[in-house]
């Protein structure tokens, strides 16, 4: 207070002074040099202000009548997203008495969900995690308690009645399983992470388990995710101790102990350049965000302080863009980062605020976005009793398409087959324009499971996909079963008449 009391009693004007970092005019109380002219305090000012195309994103949640109203969702406290989105379809973990369930809606179905519309049920205890194949939109993974992995087929209209035999289930976890991913460019790849502590790599077309990571992790997996051309996986852990592996070998590449000291769960992702962007807690229960350089892993390049809530942090990263945002559980916002090469690397941009918690997230791919309205992220909110889509949009005056906001992005194609990536083949991913929206120009690849090679007998050779000589010949043969009941029922008659 004596030092403001001494500045007021001074002539400002013989004050020196600089722009300090939040661009405020700091006094340095040495009458040796005069203020700078008023147009060059202006030209300071702006120069700290860092010029960025996302720095007016702004999120905003549609109307009511575009949510999908009146759904049950999960009470479970397990920290996944609890909701997976594409194109096509919305899924959601649900309340379920007597063994676990989800919902999967069109994206069209919005409104008001009946109690009785069907679910997907086969699990015998809650689920705790699922996720839609990026490769083909009507085949989603459900991992639960009852310790096995599904993988399911949705019909193009959505389910008529309740769905309880799956396409292929996965055994070979001892305990419950709460992280699935699939591989960004490998067709038909699954990574399963279970709290016995071990991380399986599956090829789903054959239920094969092919690679079985159990001696790495000591303690229970917080988070499981592979990078942008599934060369590598980044686990976070129990034992403070966050990795990176090598999936095929699963060997330790790189370790990092102690990312954030605080002992709440921590969850990480790559970013761009094969970064690291990590969420965890400090000594103190602050949540906080950092960025890594795995070449050199000593020191964060960043760490910041957020806020003392006590929801996990989940990461979800736009490599389009560069932007990462935060959905805390059991938060009521959304935080948005910019990720850049300039110190402070990790640029916070804004918040979406509301009045209500999430309990869920589900995050849309590029591909589903519209984007003559600039879209350039969509979240599906998950509140107590619905789902609320929340879209964050660039303010844009042109209605024309806007190239530095959709450079190509991941298609829905894989690039390699899975026996091949099993056997060392790496491949990018394959990247699609989004000039004209996004249009499948190949057909969605067939999920074909070979039932000679499965271990388990619970797959329903009735779900593969047919192609359209055997859906031709089916027709023919309903069609020459209906002329022969006609047929039969027409003697019937003739018979019973002459009685």
């Amino acid at each position: 207070m004596r030092e403001v009391k001494n500045i007021q009693h001074k002539d400002l004007s013989d004050c020196s002074g600089e722009i300090s970092a939040q661009g405020v005019w700091c006094f340095a109380g040495t009458p040796s040099a005069e203020l700078p002219p008023r147009d060059s305090q202006f030209t300071m000012a702006r120069r700290v202000v860092r010029t960025s195309k996302f720095r007016h994103v702004f999120g905003q949640a549609v109307k009511a009548d575009q949510c999908y109203d009146d759904i049950r969702i999960s009470q479970m406290t397990w920290d996944s997203n609890f909701c997976s989105v594409n194109p096509k379809f919305v899924a959601m973990i649900v309340d379920a008495s007597g063994g676990g369930a989800f919902m999967v809606l069109p994206l069209s179905k919005t409104g008001r969900i009946d109690m009785s519309y069907p679910t997907v049920c086969g699990h015998t205890g809650p689920v705790l995690d699922i996720e839609f194949c990026p490769h083909n939109d009507n085949i989603i993974a459900s991992g639960s308690e009852d310790c096995s992995v599904m993988i399911w087929e949705i019909p193009d209209s959505g389910l008529t009645s309740p769905l309880t035999d799956p396409v292929v289930k996965l055994e070979g976890h001892s305990k419950r399983v709460g992280i699935l991913s699939w591989h960004p460019t490998a067709h038909n790849v699954l990574m399963s992470a279970g709290c016995d502590n071990v991380v399986i790599l599956w090829n789903v077309a054959c239920g094969e388990a092919v690679v079985r990571i159990d001696t790495v992790h000591t303690d229970l997996i917080y988070s499981a995710c592979w990078n942008r051309d599934g060369s590598k996986i980044l686990t976070s852990c129990k034992d403070k101790t966050m990795r990176i592996l090598d999936p095929r070998k699963g060997t330790v590449l790189i370790e990092k102990e102690k990312p954030h000291e605080g002992s709440r769960p921590v969850r990480a992702v790559f970013v761009s350049d094969g970064k690291i962007l990590s969420t965890g807690f400090s000594r103190m229960s602050e949540r906080q965000v950092a960025l890594w350089d795995p070449s050199n892993f000593k020191e964060p390049l960043t760490l910041q302080e957020l806020d003392t809530s006590s929801g996990v942090l989940l990461p979800f990263f736009d490599p389009d863009t560069g932007i990462v945002y935060l959905c805390g559980k059991g938060d009521s916002s959304i935080r948005y980062f910019e990720v850049t090469d300039e110190a402070p690397y990790v640029h916070y941009l804004s918040m979406y605020s509301s009045k209500e918690s999430q309990k869920g997230m589900g995050y849309m791919p590029k591909r589903g976005l519209e984007v003559n309205k600039c879209e350039i992220a969509r979240f599906y909110k998950l509140h107590e009793r619905k789902c609320e889509p929340i879209v964050m949009t660039v303010p844009r005056k042109s209605d024309l398409f806007q190239e530095d906001l959709y450079p190509d992005t991941v298609g829905p194609e894989p690039s390699v087959e899975a026996d091949e990536w099993f056997q060392g083949k790496e491949a990018q991913p394959i990247l699609i324009s989004l000039k004209d929206g996004f249009v499948a120009t190949t057909k969605a690849k067939e999920f074909k499971v070979h039932k000679s090679l499965l271990k388990t007998t619970t797959a329903s050779a009735g779900s593969q996909q047919d192609s359209s000589g055997e859906v031709q010949s089916l027709r023919n043969e309903v069609k020459d079963l209906k002329a022969a009941i006609e047929e039969l029922t027409k003697r019937v008659r003739e018979l019973e008449s002459k009685h």
